[in-house]
């Protein structure tokens, strides 16, 4: 059995401040895996293995499979629920959400539990509406308010929800007694800019060095690929030099090479693809002047709590999420969601004024020593030992 690499280092967090830890997840056959950038791991070569419990769970998103299901893996649940001394259920759906079901039943038998959202998941379904096949376009359509209801209702029920970020804290707090903003990050201490690296950007920027943008995620609808190309040819019409890579694959990556192609920025734009070291990826943000991005649905992006870690500012589309995590020292340039001409001006901007630039980079950087891994899980797992 394996697990992608996040959820491994989140089992073993969780490890240290529980005496076992049970793990119940949809088991997805080799045979029909769906394309992924994850970085698989054996949880058996886990080093907290002999602590976990591995409980896998039917995938049953189709309704009729869910139904034929149900029974069986709800009693499944409820012998895990009846066991546990405290409980955390990751909500995210309709059919298939076995997290949800779980949910239904630790209420039916009265016992606390937590309910986690890392974003805000009727936005996320609503913005993908559009890129559907029909069929299934109308079944989602149709589903959503319902999912809206559902979600709700757990919420109202839950004795703590964990809400990832500003954006999902603002839609869901107010259905819950006990809300906390939380954030779901693998960044360390060791992962912090130096000093040094620090120093040397700062000369960088001072000098007028062409602009270093970088990108690091999947080329879906929903991170606005298409607007960060397009930004970035608005800006080299007006003059701005730079030169920007987009780490990651996706389905819109072709597209977004021709568009870039068809704007002439074949010479400036790179798209090295996914890259599965997480270390490489740290060092390429720590090398850029700013990280861009377009987002277009209320999540909660790691890479932008990961480009603050690096001392990389954040210059995107606005929202509570980016604009929380840079609330209390700064170290982010936002503008209106879908206004590429916007998003270009403040390139520009930072562009010629290097100052602006370089405190930013500061601010970026005193920021994301904020996100250190052990002190958010140590926050969390308390938070769950005494509310659920």
């Amino acid at each position: 059995m394996q697990l992608d690499d996040q959820t491994c280092a989140g089992i073993c967090r969780w490890a240290q401040y529980f005496e076992h830890v049970t793990f119940a997840g949809i088991l997805v056959p080799r045979d029909s895996e769906e394309p992924s950038s994850a970085t698989w791991r054996d949880v058996i070569d886990l080093p907290v293995s002999k602590q976990v419990s591995f409980v896998p769970l039917p995938m049953a998103y189709r309704i009729r499979t869910f139904a034929r299901q149900y029974q069986q893996t709800r009693a499944i649940l409820a012998r895990e629920i009846r066991n546990a001394d405290h409980m955390s259920f990751t909500v995210g759906y309709l059919a298939g959400d076995w997290a949800a079901v779980a949910a239904l039943e630790a209420i039916a038998q009265r016992r606390k539990f937590a309910i986690w959202f890392d974003r805000v998941e009727q936005d996320v379904l609503r913005n993908a509406l559009p890129e559907l096949p029909f069929p299934r376009r109308l079944k989602e359509a149709l589903s959503l308010p319902i999912m809206v209801r559902y979600h709700r209702h757990l919420l109202t029920k839950s004795s703590l929800a964990l809400l990832q970020g500003m954006d999902t804290f603002e839609a869901y707090a107010r259905y819950t007694s006990n809300p906390a903003c939380v954030y779901d990050v693998h960044t360390n201490p060791h992962d912090f800019i130096s000093d040094e690296i620090m120093a040397t950007k700062i000369d960088s920027i001072c000098a007028g060095e062409k602009l270093r943008i970088v990108y690091a995620g999947r080329a879906a609808v929903m991170k606005g690929p298409l607007d960060w190309v397009l930004a970035l040819a608005k800006a080299k019409a007006k003059g701005l030099a730079f030169e920007a890579s987009w780490l990651g694959d996706g389905p819109l990556v072709a597209e977004m090479k021709h568009l870039a192609s068809i704007h002439g920025l074949s010479e400036q734009v790179s798209f090295p693809g996914f890259i599965s070291d997480r270390e490489a990826i740290l060092k390429c943000l720590r090398n850029a002047h700013l990280l861009m991005f377009c987002h277009k649905t209320k999540e909660s992006p790691r890479c932008l709590i990961e480009a603050l870690v690096s001392g990389c500012p954040i210059v995107g589309y606005t929202g509570a999420y980016p604009k929380g995590i840079v609330a209390e020292i700064g170290g982010g340039q936002f503008s209106a969601i879908d206004d590429v001409d916007a998003l270009a001006a403040n390139l520009l901007w930072l562009d010629r004024d290097r100052g602006r630039l370089a405190e930013l980079t500061q601010s970026a950087a005193r920021s994301g020593r904020k996100f250190d891994e052990d002190t958010l899980y140590r926050e969390r797992a308390l938070l769950i030992a005494k509310h659920a």
